[in-house]
């Protein structure tokens, strides 16, 4: 992986060094901490820490940052447990929809998902053959029905047959756009009527930089927001990112997409993310 490939040269000078040299250029440091998508008011966070121990390294700042020992556990408090998947336009959503609709079965649980994605007509399609390979339960409508009545039908499906977990694939939306924020709104509200929201998931592609930030701000207005899945963690992200949602969103990253395969989604392990990140 070529994560924080910004900061070659701070790793050769900082990986799990007992200390940190007086003649580091913290400038420096500072600068390909936020190329590397951290951001700067964490980056300038994160070297202050730096110098002000003179015993913490790279690693153990970054975990810091991190909140390494926050729970990243999906919410069990009923039967079934509804997560409502959302997101901008590409960033893989469907695709993390069927991800862990095939990790919650593999680890025991029985899974209905929601195709309420009505809007893009291969949609249905698409989700349909992840729930075929997951094993989990489908409930779909026509192209152009209303995406909170097949939610609401996909909780009642997950009633019926004691579901476990009810995934509900959300149409991809640009958070800069009031009115399908609203809609998102909407099958909250209708979901309500029958049953809680245990989960709502915000899907944020790992390449998109700073940006990553503004639409988890949106979404969380208008939606709430208690979790986020990191895709695209494979290729050229710097990871960054993912300090810079915890941190400004308050809520923790729970998985993280890591190639194209249905077992290809992992959860988040921050001990584990910090050390690919140093080892690239």
């Amino acid at each position: 992986m070529a994560l924080f490939s910004g900061i070659t040269s701070l790793i050769s000078k900082l990986r799990r060094e007992p200390g940190i040299n007086s003649d580091v250029d913290w400038d420096e440091v500072e600068t390909q901490l936020i190329q590397s998508d951290l951001g700067p008011k964490l980056s300038v966070e994160l070297v202050e820490l730096l110098k002000k121990n003179s015993k913490a390294t790279l690693e153990e700042g970054l975990l810091e940052l991190l909140g390494k020992d926050r729970d990243r556990n999906l919410v069990r408090n009923q039967s079934p447990n509804v997560i409502l998947i959302v997101g901008v336009n590409g960033v893989g959503k469907t695709t993390t929809v069927g991800k862990l609709a095939h990790y919650l079965v593999a680890t025991g649980n029985k899974v209905v998902i929601g195709a309420a994605d009505t809007f893009r007509a291969a949609a249905t399609g698409q989700v349909s053959t992840w729930a075929t390979n997951a094993g989990a339960t489908l409930v779909s409508g026509k192209d152009g029905a209303d995406p909170a009545a097949i939610a609401f039908d996909a909780v009642a499906k997950g009633f019926e047959i004691g579901a476990d977990f009810v995934l509900i694939d959300t149409a991809g939306r640009l958070h800069t756009k009031a009115g399908l924020m609203d809609e998102l709104s909407k099958i909250r509200r209708v979901i309500e009527k029958r049953t809680s929201v245990g989960e709502v998931l915000l899907v944020i592609d790992g390449t998109t930089g700073q940006n990553g930030v503004a639409q988890a701000q949106i979404f969380a207005q208008a939606v709430g927001v208690s979790g986020v899945v990191v895709t695209k963690l494979d290729g050229s992200a710097k990871g960054g990112i993912a300090f810079a949602i915890e941190r400004e969103l308050g809520a923790p990253i729970k998985f993280v997409g890591t190639g194209e395969a249905i077992s290809d989604l992992a959860p988040f392990d921050p001990a584990a993310f910090v050390a690919a990140l140093l080892s690239a």
